[in-house]
Order: C-alpha cells, then sequence, then structure tokens
C-alpha cells in the first residue's frame, strides 16, 4: 500500500514553493497523485518532477531589450550577472529587482525564463509610471510615440530644438503637477526625451526637473513598437512597485533571486553625477543598504549585488570589502568613463557581490 505526503510537505522535501506543488500536481507531472477530499495527497517516495519552467525559450523568440537607454545600465555586464542566475535546479521560482533603473537583468530573464514571480521597483516615480503604462496602456503609448516620432523626426535641427524644449518642459509640468490622469503622456514623453537626449541621460535638478539638453541623434528610435509590445507582454505578470528597496521585505524569500544595483557610490570626488532623482544614496545609504541585504540572506534569498570599486582610484579604500565581509567580492572589468580626462576613461573595474 502506497504512503501519501501532503503538498505541503512535498514543498518542504524538495525545496519549492506549496504554490509550484499544487501546480505540479494539477498539470498531472507527479505520478500516482490523488485528492483526497479538496486536498492533494502525493506518493511518499515520488520524486520532484525536472522543472520544466526555466528553460531557455526557443531561439526563434527574440528576446526583449531595455526601452529606455539609462546610466549605468548593465547591458555590458549581463555575460557575467547571468553566471549567477540560480534557475537551473526549479528552487528559486521568484525574482525581485529593487533598483530596477533600465531593467537590463531584468529583461535578459524575462526574455530567458519563466518564473512563479516577479518584483520590480525604483524610487523614480517617472521611470515606474513608465513601466506601468508599457503594461497597462501599451495602445494609448504606442499611438503617441508614434506621432511624436512622425513629427520630429521630419525637422531640421533648429526646429528639433524647439520641439525637444516643448516636450521637455511639458514633461516637467506633468512631473510637478503629478495629474494621474495624464500619466501615459508622461510615460510618452519620458521614452522620447530619453531618445532624444544628450546621452539618453536622466538628470533632474535640485527642484527635480528634468534638465538634460537635446542630443545629436539624426534619426533616433522613439517608436520602437515591436519591442514595446513584447516588453508588455513580458511585464504583465510583474508586480511594479514605486518606493524604497526596503519595500520588497514581504515578498523576499528562500525562493527568490534579488540582484541590486543602487546608484554607484563615486569613484572620484569629481564622478559624483547629478541624481536621477531628487534623493542622494551616500555611503550611509550603501551601508543601510547592506544591512537589507544581510536580513535578506538570513530569509535565505540567492542575492547579488553590483557596485563601483572604490580601488579604481584609491587602493587602499576597502569600503565595500568591509560592508560586504561576510559575503563573495568578484571584481569585473566594465567600459565607465570616470573622469572628464581621457586618460581616465576605458577599462575599470566594478564589484560583484554574491551571498552564494
Amino acid at each position: 500500500m502506497l504512503a501519501y505526503m501532503t503538498a505541503n510537505e512535498a514543498a518542504e522535501k524538495w525545496n519549492i514553493s506549496h504554490r509550484r506543488v499544487l501546480t505540479l500536481c494539477k498539470e498531472n507531472r507527479i505520478s500516482d497523485v490523488a485528492m483526497l477530499g479538496n486536498m492533494w495527497i502525493i506518493p511518499i517516495d515520488a520524486k520532484k518532477p525536472e522543472d520544466a519552467r526555466s528553460r531557455y525559450h526557443n531561439n526563434e523568440e527574440k528576446a526583449i531589450k531595455p526601452f529606455l537607454k539609462w546610466a549605468g545600465g548593465k547591458g555590458q555586464l549581463l555575460k557575467e550577472i547571468e553566471q549567477y542566475y540560480p534557475f537551473s535546479d526549479g528552487t528559486i521560482t521568484k525574482y525581485a529587482e529593487p533598483f530596477v533603473g533600465g531593467g537590463a537583468v531584468l529583461f535578459d530573464i524575462l526574455s530567458k525564463y519563466d518564473l512563479e514571480e516577479i518584483y520590480i521597483s525604483d524610487i523614480n516615480a517617472e521611470l515606474i509610471n513608465t513601466y506601468r503604462i508599457i503594461r497597462d496602456d501599451i495602445d494609448a503609448l504606442t499611438q503617441m510615440l508614434c506621432v511624436m516620432q512622425n513629427d520630429f523626426i521630419p525637422l531640421d535641427t533648429d526646429n528639433r530644438k524647439v520641439y525637444y524644449m516643448e516636450k521637455r518642459e511639458r514633461f516637467n509640468d506633468l512631473k510637478v503637477t503629478g495629474n494621474k490622469n495624464i500619466n501615459i503622456e508622461k510615460a510618452a514623453l519620458m521614452i522620447f526625451l530619453n531618445k532624444t537626449c544628450f546621452n539618453g541621460l536622466y538628470r533632474v535638478n535640485k527642484k527635480g526637473l528634468f534638465n538634460v539638453p537635446i542630443g545629436a541623434y539624426k534619426n533616433p528610435m522613439i517608436y520602437d513598437e515591436n519591442n514595446l509590445r513584447s516588453v508588455s507582454e513580458k511585464l504583465q505578470k510583474v508586480t511594479i512597485v514605486c518606493g524604497d528597496y526596503r519595500e520588497s521585505t514581504e515578498f523576499i524569500d528562500k525562493n527568490t533571486f534579488v540582484y541590486f544595483d543602487p546608484p554607484y557610490r563615486p569613484i572620484t570626488d569629481t564622478a559624483n553625477f547629478t541624481a536621477y532623482t531628487e534623493t542622494l544614496f551616500n555611503d550611509k545609504e550603501q551601508i543601510e543598504l547592506a544591512k537589507f541585504v544581510d536580513a535578506m540572506h538570513r530569509k535565505g534569498a540567492k542575492i547579488v549585488i553590483s557596485n563601483s570599486d572604490p580601488k579604481n582610484s584609491n587602493a587602499e579604500d576597502d569600503f565595500f570589502d568591509n560592508i560586504y565581509s561576510a559575503h563573495k567580492i568578484k571584481r569585473v572589468e566594465a567600459n565607465r568613463m570616470i573622469n572628464s580626462n581621457s586618460e581616465a576613461r576605458g577599462k575599470i573595474k566594478e564589484l560583484l557581490i554574491s551571498n552564494f
């Protein structure tokens, strides 16, 4: 006679979520499961099914990419970061990115894996609004962007500057007034300005107003409908939060992979780039984040953190080595401009810190 265990017991035994066990039962992926009343029972000697959710998608499916250019974006470090992805054995079923920014890692994971739950957040309200509008109002958004592209591209340089300044002023007006009824327009303006401003930067002054001048692009891709619609589809099951990284506490558990990409600590005194939001992220904040990482580590989450390497400019600076002393620190090469002096540009070291 077969001996049985409950779904809760199977979840504990296989180190996966209770919800995942129920899904496996419903999909008939476990041999000889049965219903007892309204409860699934599973043979005690049943093998944990091989996880099919974390497979790579068919190569014919086009990978999605970030819809914004973002300072500090992780596109060039993806090959290094993906080596940490812990999804292969099926025990990690959730992903959290509390400083999502341009989302290079998020979109890489969304392109490659089918996870149960995903959480992203950022304190930049305009950025998070854009993510939400892409998820929830893609038709209206793409219509606006199509109009902007058709209006902007044919203009000569002088008229492009006039058009750009009008859109920048409108964006700042919406940013200040905060009228939630026109969030779609604000998202469209966010994308337009990102695609046409100097270097794709998002920078605000002390009043919180976007102040980047126009860039010199001949034919900017303002309206990338195929990618935007693909992003919208992938974001449907993503929880999107405007708020501090600490708000991810309830989401993060032992089944979660977390990637923290906070504002980088300046490498030099002159490299303190004006913030992407009105809030600064100083050494005190970096230390608070390290304490939060330790707390999430104690919950059993798999964690990776990226930051600048102070040793690029001061070999004696052990700031991150000290605050993350309990974890593994890897130094990787990246292309960054750390100084207006051309001799200080090129390959520098960045940190990838992990708890596993």
